[in-house]
């Protein structure tokens, strides 16, 4: 089994939009991500590899997350396509590009592509992805370049309201 974990940044600045790729986290938005990645935690979930969009508030929001779950924080591969947006069919070849050895992979983005990628992923999505919402997507394959679109499982959802 292979499991992606998408993560949608926690919540930012309501201000600044003139250089948004600079935003970064309110008070609740670092409070929000030490709480689900606490719970990760005490799940007994950490990443294997962890990728994110540059932007300082997804940065931020990962780098809270990696801490807390144990990850080096220099390892976090950055990926600029997760911050212009990203097809799923483009993630899709990503994904397929993955060492084997990896079984847990983070992903750390922004919406709208956070929320498409997620339901394009699972045969059936239908909530909503607020900041700092976590999906983890099960695909029940052997390698990476098995995975495909509508081929994963919801695993579950975590959202800071809800806990």
């Amino acid at each position: 089994m292979k499991r992606v974990i998408i993560v949608r940044h926690a919540k930012s600045v309501p201000f600044g939009y003139d250089d948004d790729f600079n935003r970064d986290l309110m008070d609740r938005g670092i409070s929000d991500a030490d709480k689900i990645s606490l719970r990760l935690k005490e799940m007994g979930i950490t990443p294997d590899l962890a990728i994110a969009s540059p932007a300082t508030r997804t940065m931020h929001t990962a780098r809270i997350f990696c801490n807390n779950l144990g990850y080096d924080l220099e390892s976090i591969r950055k990926e600029r396509d997760f911050y212009e947006g990203m097809t799923t069919h483009d993630f899709i070849d990503l994904v397929q590009q993955f060492p084997e050895n990896v079984q847990t992979v983070f992903v750390f983005g922004h919406n709208p592509t956070v929320y498409y990628l997620v339901y394009n992923l699972v045969k059936y999505f239908n909530a909503d992805m607020p900041t700092c919402s976590t999906v983890a997507l099960d695909f029940d394959v052997q390698t990476w370049k098995e995975v495909s679109a509508r081929g994963g499982k919801l695993a579950f959802q975590l959202v800071p309201k809800g806990m």
